[in-house]
């Protein structure tokens, strides 16, 4: 389709948010690619040799910023923000709320002749203290102790948001409290990505890598899934804009049971925001590669290309408040609950994972020489290791109120954790149990060893949507992440298992090779001994049917179904000690995670049974009385005249079912006055049916609420 017709199709509203977006002012892609990003590129022209050059070395190893060129940093960067119109600073990081928060101070500073003059100074950008008092803390600091520090975090470029009038300068930043207890996201995620990439160095030099002045990193491509709905259907549901998802809506005929929508042409209006977006995204040097329609009607994905792990939750962060703020400059709201409407597909966040070794290689991908291969081999039995030995834990770390609703519901995996590893990689690791590897599926000679191991092709097995943790080719993808939730999360706990299965194999191997033994033959037992002890994690079928999951029990896999249960794995000695062995989040933050955690999950179904009472008594069981009135009225209005048997059966079924709308309401409110999360979850499912009743009975244009129909499928 040409520019000229596509345009001919959208809405007039559409047309003039084309037009003044105008493709970046007509700029090909890569002369307005990353422009709003102060990186490495840029900063060549703002800064001395010397302090690029420092500055540099620092973002590559992902080490301290030299304090002798804060000043000139902090200038350089106060310059390149002026010049792209920002007025504002702020330290931008990842409190434990699980979204961002900023704080803008102005460049202004009064001079002696009653102006101002424009100063950032080395100390502003290395070091804020924005009010700690409420953010959450669990239990870390009193309410009363407010001072909370962020620091600059140089491997994560500082970019400009810009504003309806203006822009603001932002810096990446963790944030941690008055004696150093972490507070956020960051620190931790900063903190596994040094203790995997320490372990992995340990390994590398085990195969006679030179790891002097390098290091090893996690890559990460997450793949962000939305749905997007008309603005005015929005603000019609009290539902969706006090908790996000629909406490009540009757599923439609059609939705995507015919599987129309997934891949589908895009509509005209979606594209218009999907462009903006990814004009947006690629200002901001967010590498945003794919974009699709999903299962559901009006569900969406976006994609990017992989990077560094902690650039890449940085970048996600981002990406989800750009795709709500421009959402609505469209006329739409981008709903990134993960499942906001029932019945129909939810919406996930794939964890794309990889290992970069300190050759720079991706361990992760099958190479063409023995010595890849065996590389290869080692990190995905170190991975298998890590998934069996801790799978409740990355299922904790995935536990939320939404993502509960979502986790095994036919359109996300179970919540028990299990790998897939395809046909071809499940042989090899079955051969390498038994010790006599002599051959692959597909073709050639294999012998386990450093020196004669296959020559394992790329790509050789299909994806399994189906699995929570599978192995999709160079990468593990760990599925189970929710839409909503920040990646850094799960990456903490993902980073720290493997970096203790890893400590585990190179204690052996360093003790076997210490004694003079073959380092070949240590290999091979120590990949055998992990393949016999934990393969009863590998299942490379369908992880929905009810005979994986009672295969699953058999094979003593745990099955943590909900956010309450899962979040009490924090409490084990054994969690305790992996992450403060590798000085992760030592016990007190550990312990606060837990009672963040579980606060925001009592307080998510408190706010819904509270939202889902208010809705059922003013807005649809008001709805269904005016209605039953009506019947009433007509059925005497008719009178013994004319036959009226089925319509006073209609009568009695709407009354029957306001009437148990009515208890369930009481049910609920009794429920949530006793904040009783499970007892209020019980009492919205059993509410929600009669009301879901009641919206097939009560005529559309009586009903209070814009209809799924409505929603998923006329926007």
């Amino acid at each position: 389709m040409s520019e000229a017709t596509r345009r001919q199709t959208v809405t007039e509203f559409d047309r003039a948010i084309l037009e003044e977006v105008g493709g970046s002012n007509g700029k090909s892609i890569p002369d307005f690619y990353g422009e709003n990003v102060f990186s490495l590129k840029t900063m060549r022209n703002y800064l001395s040799e010397n302090a690029y050059n420092s500055l540099a070395a620092t973002i590559r190893e992902a080490g301290r910023l030299d304090p002798s060129i804060a000043d000139e940093v902090a200038d350089a960067m106060k310059s390149w923000a002026i010049a792209k119109g920002a007025t504002h600073f702020t330290h931008w990081f990842q409190p434990l709320t699980g979204t961002t928060a900023e704080k803008h101070d102005s460049f202004i500073s009064p001079d002696a002749e009653g102006g101002v003059i424009l100063k950032f100074s080395g100390k502003e950008l290395i070091q804020g203290e924005p009010d700690a008092s409420s953010f959450p803390s669990g239990g870390l600091r009193a309410t009363f102790e407010a001072r909370g520090y962020t620091a600059w975090d140089p491997t994560s470029p500082a970019f400009i948001k810009e504003g309806p009038e203006g822009a603001t300068l932002c810096i990446p930043t963790i944030f941690c409290g008055y004696h150093g207890e972490a507070l956020d996201k960051k620190t931790p995620l900063l903190r596994s990505m040094a203790a995997l990439s320490k372990q992995v160095c340990r390994l590398a030099r085990l195969f006679g890598i030179d790891t002097k002045g390098k290091r090893a990193y996690a890559t990460l491509g997450p793949e962000q899934e939305y749905f997007l709905i008309d603005k005015s259907y929005y603000q019609a549901r009290l539902d969706l804009v006090q908790t996000g998802r629909t406490l009540f809506g009757r599923k439609p005929a059609k939705h995507q049971q015919q599987e129309d929508h997934y891949f589908g042409a895009i509509k005209p209006r979606v594209l218009a925001f999907m462009e903006d977006l990814d004009r947006t995204l690629w200002k901001l040097g967010i590498p945003a590669k794919t974009r699709h329609n999903e299962v559901s009607p009006a569900q969406y994905e976006i994609a990017p290309v992989f990077e560094e792990l902690n650039l890449a939750v940085d970048h996600n962060m981002i990406g989800m408040e750009v795709m709500r703020q421009l959402a609505d400059k469209h006329g739409l709201v981008c709903l990134l609950h993960e499942k906001p409407f029932a019945g129909v597909n939810g919406s996930g966040k794939h964890n794309n994972w990889a290992i970069v070794g300190p050759d720079g290689k991706n361990w992760l991908y099958p190479g063409k020489t023995p010595h890849d291969n065996a590389k290869f081999l080692a990190i995905l039995c170190a991975v298998i290791k890590a998934v069996d030995e801790y799978a409740n834990l990355l299922r904790c770390s995935v536990a939320t109120a939404g993502n509960d609703h979502r986790l095994g519901a036919n359109e996300a995996p179970p919540a028990i954790i299990s790998i897939f590893l395809g046909d071809q990689l499940t042989d090899i690791i079955e051969q390498i149990e038994k010790g006599t590897a002599k051959h692959s599926k597909e073709g050639g000679v294999i012998e386990i060893g450093v020196d004669s191991l296959p020559v394992l092709p790329r790509d050789a097995t299909d994806r399994n949507r189906t699995s929570p943790f599978a192995f999709t080719g160079a990468k593990f993808e760990f599925r189970a992440v929710g839409s909503n939730m920040s990646p850094a999360g799960p990456n903490v706990v993902l980073n720290t298992i493997v970096a203790q299965a890893l400590d585990e194999i190179c204690t052996q191997l360093e003790k076997e090779v210490a004694a003079k033994k073959d380092f070949n033959h240590a290999l091979q037992k120590v990949l055998q001994d992990i393949i016999k002890k934990h393969k009863r994690v590998i299942f490379n079928g369908d992880n929905y049917t009810d005979e994986w999951h009672a295969e699953a029990k058999k094979r003593g896999l745990p099955n943590l179904k909900s956010t309450p249960e899962s979040l009490e794995v924090l409490k084990e000695e054994k969690m305790i000690r992996l992450f403060e062995r590798h000085g992760v989040l030592n016990p007190r933050e550990l312990a606060s995670r837990r009672e963040i955690y579980k606060h925001a999950y009592e307080t998510t179904v408190q706010l819904e049974g509270n939202c889902a009472a208010t809705m059922a008594r003013t807005q649809i069981i008001p709805a269904a009385l005016a209605f039953a009135k009506e019947l009433a009225e007509t059925i005497k209005a008719i009178g013994t005249a004319a036959k009226t048997t089925k319509t006073k059966q209609l009568l009695k079924e709407v009354t029957l079912l306001t009437e148990a709308a009515i208890t369930n309401t009481e049910s609920l409110e009794a429920a949530t006055a006793k904040h009783d999360a499970a007892k209020t979850n019980a009492a919205m499912l059993t509410l929600r049916n009669s009301i879901d009743a009641l919206e097939g009975l009560v005529p559309a244009e009586k009903w209070a609420l814009p209809s799924y129909a409505e929603m998923l499928l006329m926007n």
